[in-house]
């Protein structure tokens, strides 16, 4: 495996995602940000934004199996959300979840989390994206 996921002594434990990867392969894959569009082109989930992230963590399920990579693979997210407030974590924790369900695996790369004024149309609610390393 090209990824080992570490939270260093003297960092906090966060239970969503590790502090640190280290990544050993010799292929990057940048994945766009994925917003909660069907493969159809159709958004899921408008107004919900636990569907939206879900719908968002399989599309980059997805891209990621299309170039042979996985979750596993993964040494970084990035997850832009419209209005965010600290509240809605909740919401975005249930999203993940119910993605890391479907996928039976649980994403735990080191991830940032930025509130955002807008995306790409106003249906969206959310988008990640991700950066993976493969041997």
């Amino acid at each position: 495996m090209a990824v080992t996921l570490v939270n260093p002594s003297g960092l906090p434990e966060i239970d969503v995602y590790r502090q640190v990867s280290v990544a050993t392969g010799s292929r990057i894959v940048h994945v766009a940000g994925q917003v909660a569009w069907d493969a159809e082109g159709r958004t899921v989930g408008e107004g919900d934004l636990a569907a939206q992230v879900e719908q968002c963590y399989l599309n980059v399920a997805t891209a990621l199996a299309g170039v042979g990579a996985s979750f596993a693979d993964v040494v970084k997210l990035t997850v832009h959300v419209v209005d965010w407030t600290p509240e809605q974590m909740p919401v975005l924790l249930d999203g993940i979840a119910r993605a890391a369900a479907k996928l039976g695996d649980t994403p735990a790369a080191p991830a940032s989390l930025f509130g955002v004024a807008a995306l790409d149309v106003p249906e969206h609610l959310v988008e990640v994206e991700a950066t993976a390393v493969l041997d």
